[in-house]
């Protein structure tokens, strides 16, 4: 069952894609898709429902597949071919780092520059999204409080994040920095997520082609880690790094401009569009 919200922007209703591509209304039955209804308990009761008894809609816009998300947490480096290109050191332990919820955006939303920025570029990830609360979680009960998986992308504006006076959250967190979706898949349609790949092509082009298995560290030990510094509560996202193929490698085609389109695909977990768009004063 692949859940998703859908409709303006801070107004988005609960859904569900059913097996026949035919997106289905969720309202009747939960308020939104958080809290409580992220527990795998909430999702499987959720998922016992008959689809073709829920209303048929034809959504102009989907939304972040999940509401009520309290933090985002980011990880960096953690696939040695990104930290390679770069020139980074391959960490010991996971690198976090906060992504302001206000850059979160719809999977079609376009990725607006923000006044100032130059060099805006883009990372592929895999999404985790929490569903039962924890924290100094151990590693081996770790995915036991995961709801389910997302596509992400971490846009990043590279002066910002680097040339700023420090705190890389300034780059990662303009609004429409953080697009998520176009669904969120529970974790156990997914099975073990180091099966999943990933895609990113800008203008048509490949630029990310990665691995979830080739992540230093894994799902779990992500999940884990994050929890001995902070409490994980349902609705939380962690965003699990990205493979190399970045702008700020220096090789290809540069960073992105107004105009670009950037699409981002996880076979299962669907295909993100998007185009860049100018600053808005």
């Amino acid at each position: 069952m692949r859940f998703l919200r859908h409709g303006p922007p801070g107004l988005e209703k609960p859904g569900l894609l059913d097996v026949s591509g035919t997106v289905r209304d969720l309202s009747a039955h939960i308020p939104d898709l958080a809290g409580r209804h992220l527990a795998r308990e909430g999702l499987r009761a959720l998922a016992a429902l008959d689809p073709a008894g829920l209303p048929a809609v034809a959504p102009e816009r989907l939304g972040p597949p999940v509401a009520g998300i309290g933090k985002i947490i980011g990880v960096g480096l953690n696939y040695r071919d990104h930290a390679e290109e770069i020139g980074a050191a391959v960490p010991t332990e996971p690198t976090l780092f906060l992504k302001a919820t206000t850059s979160l955006a719809g999977p079609d939303d376009p990725v607006v520059m923000p006044v100032g920025g130059r060099d805006l570029d883009w990372e592929v990830e895999l999404a985790v999204v929490i569903g039962r609360p924890g924290v100094y979680l151990a590693e081996a009960d770790a995915l036991g409080h995961v709801a389910g998986y997302a596509l992400g992308i971490d846009f990043s504006e590279r002066q910002f994040q680097f040339h700023r006076g420090g705190q890389g959250f300034k780059g990662k967190s303009a609004d429409s920095f953080g697009p998520l979706g176009p669904w969120f898949l529970p974790a156990d349609a997914v099975g073990d997520p180091a099966a999943l790949t990933m895609t990113l092509s800008v203008n048509g082009e490949v630029r990310q082609n990665g691995r979830c298995r080739d992540m230093i560290f894994s799902v779990a030990q992500l999940v884990s880690y994050a929890s001995r510094f902070m409490s994980l509560r349902p609705g939380d996202v962690i965003l699990t790094g990205t493979p190399a193929g970045v702008a700020m490698s220096g090789t290809g085609p540069g960073y992105l401009k107004p105009g670009d389109a950037v699409e981002a695909s996880i076979p299962g977990l669907g295909t993100q569009r998007h185009r860049v768009a100018p600053p808005v004063a």
